[in-house]
């Protein structure tokens, strides 16, 4: 198993579409999210959101004649991730979006990253904590409370929305590390395992959602905006968008692809603005820069880089244990950037992952 490199030119040329496109896609999901709260509750547009989503990616498994995933471990582990990384946070930010504008929202899901770190570090310790990454952290958690405005108070429904869109990124930044500590790297495709997380978040949500909001309304009682916005937020924002980005993996490795985190905020924002009418006041563009800033120190975008380690001697390579059957990597490469949260390649032998490098560099 061996970390990806830095992608070539060609790579890149081939990934710049689907990653514009990604980023417009999850940039769209907040205004799509806004319309559909506006005649659903939050758990029943999350419910119809995933329900669309995992039939359309069941379809797609069909036609590519993918077999989802047969281990009952691999099924525990995706209820954990259906629950965290699916149905809690693109709850959270439905009941946000009943209090605060769609491109606030989208200014929130870039904070998933200052979670990640923290949580890769201290529960699943996949992580190391350096100076650089803890400057960046407390820089992108300045950020926050610019955004939120704590000077001017907290309390109200608008604080409480954001609390709430900030939570719905907390929960993306439990799910990403405990995704790749558990799930990733398995023998199953990306679109087998995203299909099979749906399926678990849909699962969950079809046994809470009448309890909490009562049973959800036929689409033909719905305005044709909203089920305009829902069948968006489905088919594309969460079944489209997966396998997009799964390829964006795949052609340019997660480190690159996770960098679409920077261009949501900004298509959340021009979406927001032009389609809505709404408007931000000067601290939260501002605190989302510096949100931002934060990330991209966490991730080695910015600061001093170290110098790469030579690779160990052929003739006695350190060693780190493994599970039966697995080839023994040298020890060095088992070092990972905080941006590398949501998959690995496997390929090579133990002489080529050391002398691949890792990448530095993640929706609604």
């Amino acid at each position: 198993m061996t970390f990806e490199s830095t992608p070539d030119r060609s790579a890149l040329r081939n990934w710049l579409p689907g990653f514009l496109a990604l980023a417009a896609i999850w940039g769209s999901s907040f205004l799509f999210i806004k319309i559909g709260v506006r005649e659903l509750h939050p758990l029943q547009l999350t419910l119809y959101r995933v329900g669309t989503g995992a039939l359309t990616l069941l379809i797609l498994l069909a036609v590519l004649r993918v077999r989802l995933p047969r281990e009952p471990r691999i099924w525990a582990h995706l209820v954990v991730t259906g629950a965290l990384g699916v149905a809690l946070p693109f709850t959270l930010f439905g009941y946000g979006e009943q209090r605060v504008e769609s491109m606030l929202a989208g200014i929130w899901n870039a904070t998933t990253p200052l979670v990640v770190l923290p949580m890769a570090v201290l529960a699943f310790r996949t992580e190391r904590l350096t100076a650089a990454r803890a400057g960046g952290l407390l820089l992108g958690f300045l950020g926050v409370l610019i955004v939120l405005g704590v000077w001017e108070g907290v309390g109200g429904a608008h604080f409480t929305g954001q609390l709430m869109c900030l939570g719905a990124a907390t929960c993306y930044g439990i799910a990403i590390p405990y995704q790749k500590k558990f799930v990733v790297g398995q023998s199953y495709s990306g679109l087998a395992l995203s299909t099979a997380q749906l399926l678990t978040a849909l699962a969950l949500l079809a046994v809470v959602t009448p309890f909490v909001a009562g049973a959800p309304p036929a689409p033909t009682a719905l305005t044709g905006p909203v089920v305009v916005s829902v069948a968006a937020l489905g088919a594309v924002g969460t079944g489209l968008a997966f396998v997009i980005h799964f390829r964006n993996i795949r052609v340019a490795g997660a480190s690159t692809a996770a960098t679409v985190t920077y261009l949501i905020p900004v298509f959340a924002v021009l979406i927001g603005v032009f389609a809505l009418g709404e408007r931000l006041t000067w601290h939260q563009p501002v605190g989302a820069l510096v949100v931002l800033l934060g990330v991209a120190v966490t991730q080695g975008l910015i600061g001093p880089r170290r110098p790469p380690r030579a690779p160990a001697p052929p003739s006695s390579p350190a060693t780190v244990p493994v599970a039966a059957g697995q080839e023994r990597l040298p020890a060095h490469t088992t070092s990972r950037s905080a941006g590398q949260v949501l998959t690995t390649r496997s390929a090579g032998t133990p002489q080529r992952a050391a002398r691949s490098q890792p990448n530095r560099c993640q929706s609604s």
